[in-house]
This record gives C-alpha cells, structure tokens and sequence, in this order.
C-alpha cells in the first residue's frame, strides 16, 4: 500500500494481527522492503510488522538530496503517526539499523527496543560517501553491481535465486535515491550519542561482512548500555537474505525477552503499555483516577500479572488472546468484563465475525443460556462501534 506524506509518497507492506506489538523495519542502502521476505512468516504471526521503503528506493518516490539520517528517521516516525502506531520495536540493516539508532535518540519513548543488524554508529569516511554519491548521478549504478554484491553476500549464495534477486532490486534503484542517502551517511556520526541509548538492543552481524565486521558490530554493542550481541554464521553484510531463519529465530527471541539479563522487567510499565492498547488508553485513565486505597493493590496486581505478564507473552498474538478471553468470559457469565472486552476488539483485530463464531463454540460447550445472553450484549456493543466509525 502507499501512505502520502507530506513530501513523500512511501511505499509500506504490513503483515500480522492490527493488535500485535508493531515491529518497524528498515532495509538497508540500494535494497527495498524486499530483503525482509524470508522472516514475515514466522515474524508476523506475533507482530504487526510493518515494511517501508526508504525514501528514494524500492516503490517509495524520489526527492533530490541530499538527505540526512536525522531526516530519514523523521520519514519513519511521519509514516507511524500517519498509521496511528504510537510506539514500535525497531530493526534496521545497515543504514537502516543507524536510522534506528537516530530514532531512539530523537525519541526514545516512541522506540521500545533496537535490533541493529550489519551496521554502525558511523560509516567512514564521509570522503568515500560523496564521491561515490557523485559517481553514481554520473554513471548510475550498473557498474557497481559486482563489487557491491561481493560485499552483501557471502561466494557461497551469489548464484541463489535470492541473491540474483538482491542483485536486481540494487540496479534498480533510483541513482538519485541511492547517491543522496550515500550524502546522508557522509555526515552521520552517532559514535558519542549512542551510550545515551537505553531501549533493550540487540546487535546482528553476518561473520563474513566486510563492510561491517564483528569488530565494528562488537565495539558497537560494547557502547550501548543495554545491548547484546550474536554473529550469524555464513553471512555477510545482508544476512536477512542469507540466513533469514537465523534472524528471525534471534529477532522473535529477543523480543520475547529470552534469555534476559539478570535485570527483571519491570512488569508493571510494560503491564501498562498493553492495557492501553488492548482496552483504550481512556478506560485505563478512568479506571486509575476511580483507585482507592481499598483496590489499589488489587489494580497494581492485575495490571502486573494479567497485563504485564499473560498478555504480553508471544505464544499468542492479540487477536487471539482477545478470542479466547471473551469466550471464557462469556461462559462464565461475567458480563460487564465481557462487554469490555467486546469494546477493547477494535484495538486488538478481533472482529465481529470472529465473536460470532466464538460464542458457538460457547453455546456448545458452556450452554445456550450463556451464549443468548453474551450475543445479546455484543450485539448492542458492536452497533455502538460501527455507529462511532
């Protein structure tokens, strides 16, 4: 699909669940949303993923340079306000992951953790950048085409079907594209900003890259307070094409939070954040200015273990954590929490037919009386809904 922004017409695929926890990814100079493919099948069942093309790539329009990364991250965050995300985990490649780490310094509560794969906080030497800026309006990018795959993938995948992919998006790409984001990586240095980063990140690097090697990715995770590392086997500086299953498996563990370090999370927040998701952030506001003293352990305890806690497992994405609480609060006849939920399945992707068929299965197995008296309710909640759209 393609969101206008106000310069800018981006070219975005989204995958998953509306409900899910957004992740936020960003290629990598002279690719496209494309280098993504192979990890949206396991990435997508728990999160709502979300794939732009940078500015002057892939379908998203072209505007003359130079560009700056401050600029590209501001790309990034006009095409979240533009899909309502309020905040998103975030994993970049290459020029991606620095325009990420660019977002979680410009504004870190928007961003609720970092994967930074092949990448760095400063890509020498600026030199280096513009002359080839100036080669590529000159001669266009075809005769770069060798020495540039030889950088992006390792000898043993140049001859795969996904390399000679790799290799068409990078000449296809608008040279005015690619020479402008070579300026923005010209000026970029982020190497004495980057201890200010707080949001959990992990840092990804192929053991073959030559562009940016272990020792760059190393020094990288070794400044940022909160980072770890893992080198992917048999890749080099595009390993979501080389190894995509290994970059999902380490992606979806660390979001998961497994292994963690020896700090618990701090249930409460994160409790927080997914119950404004799910229910509203105004429900939530009016429920905590009704606390008391009488039920104020009572909220911080539900808030920590229901929300905090099962809810933001990845077992289950929201869509179906929402299927399966109204069905059981329907067969247990809770009413009032049920037609809160029922209110709460515009925030999490549950459709109306998806509570239909939920309440068959409670009529069948917690009895009709229930289920008469649950489609009753959702029925008078649902025309509300579509009444306010």
């Amino acid at each position: 699909m393609f969101i206008k922004l106000p310069d800018l017409n981006v070219n975005v695929r989204i995958d998953g669940p509306p409900g899910a926890p957004v992740l936020l990814l960003l290629h990598s100079l002279g690719t496209s949303s494309d280098i993504w493919d192979g990890l949206i099948g396991g990435l997508s069942r728990r999160y709502r993923v979300i794939r732009p093309d940078m500015r002057g790539h892939g379908l998203t329009s072209v505007s003359p340079g130079p560009y700056t990364i401050e600029g590209l991250a501001g790309d990034a965050f006009a095409l979240m306000d533009a899909l309502s995300i309020e905040h998103a985990h975030v994993a970049g490649v290459s020029i991606g992951g620095l325009i990420a780490q660019s977002m979680a310094l410009s504004d870190p509560e928007r961003v609720l953790s970092l994967t930074l794969i092949d990448t760095a906080a400063v890509f020498p030497t600026s030199s280096s950048w513009n002359e080839r800026a100036a080669t590529v309006r000159s001669g266009g990018l075809h005769d770069m085409g060798d020495a540039v795959m030889s950088r992006w993938v390792t000898p043993a995948c140049m001859d795969t079907p996904a390399a000679l992919g790799l290799r068409q998006i990078f000449l296809r790409t608008d040279p005015e594209g690619y020479a402008a984001a070579c300026e923005a990586l010209a000026q970029c240095d982020l190497s004495k900003d980057i201890g200010n980063i707080r949001q959990p990140t992990l840092v990804l690097v192929g053991e073959d890259d030559p562009s940016t090697p272990v020792s760059v990715a190393r020094d990288l995770a070794g400044t940022i307070p909160s980072a770890r590392m893992t080198v992917i086997p048999q890749a080099s500086h595009i390993p979501t094409v080389e190894q995509p299953e290994a970059i999902a498996e380490a992606l979806l563990t660390f979001l998961a939070g497994e292994p963690e370090d020896s700090h618990p999370p701090d249930l409460y927040s994160r409790g927080m954040d997914v119950r404004r998701a799910v229910l509203g952030a105004e429900h939530v506001a009016r429920s905590t200015e009704r606390m008391t003293d009488f039920d104020q352990y009572f909220q911080t305890f539900i808030t920590r273990t229901a929300w905090g806690q099962v809810w933001s497992r990845p077992n289950f994405d929201r869509r179906t954590r929402s299927v399966i609480t109204l069905a059981l609060l329907a067969a247990l006849g809770c009413e009032e929490e049920f037609a809160l939920h029922v209110r709460a399945s515009r925030n999490t992707g549950c459709s109306s037919e998806d509570i239909a068929e939920l309440l068959l299965h409670v009529a069948v197995y917690a009895g009709i009386p229930r289920a008469n008296s649950a489609i009753r309710c959702a029925k008078e909640i649902l025309a509300e809904n579509h009444s306010k759209k």
